[in-house]
């Protein structure tokens, strides 16, 4: 069992910036992947970037790059997504997710996650 906390969100005007964090506990393991997907009312939910755990490695959906930034701290049981220059496109509930570290690499595919957190709310307004 992985159990994945989301903390963070909140609001904020465009431009601002906001730090989320992800809390992972569990039968998770040293080189998995945790990844951050959104979800925004009407859409479908998207992979926005994910980190594997062991190496560091990231990755980033071209909709966020050079804005978001996702990192570890040393222990590696928190992951951070930091949101930098925020548009009201950001606007939706932020989930982190677990899984194999190798599902990192295909993309940040929903359907490849199989641990998922309960989310957090982010909205930006103009």
């Amino acid at each position: 069992q992985v159990q994945l906390v989301e903390s963070g969100g909140g609001s904020v005007q465009a431009g601002g910036s906001l730090r989320l964090s992800c809390a992972a506990s569990g039968y998770i393991y040293s080189s998995d992947c945790v990844g951050w997907f959104r979800h925004a009312p009407g859409e479908e939910r998207e992979g926005v970037a994910g980190i594997v755990r062991g190496s560091g490695s990231t990755y980033y959906a071209d909709s966020v790059k050079g804005r978001f930034t996702i990192s570890q701290i040393n222990d590696m049981n928190t992951v951070y997504l930091h949101m930098n220059s925020l548009k009201p496109e950001d606007t939706a509930m932020y989930y982190c997710a677990a899984d194999r570290n190798w599902m990192c690499s295909r993309g940040l595919l929903v359907s490849d996650f199989s641990h998922w957190g309960q989310g957090t709310q982010v909205t930006v307004s103009s």
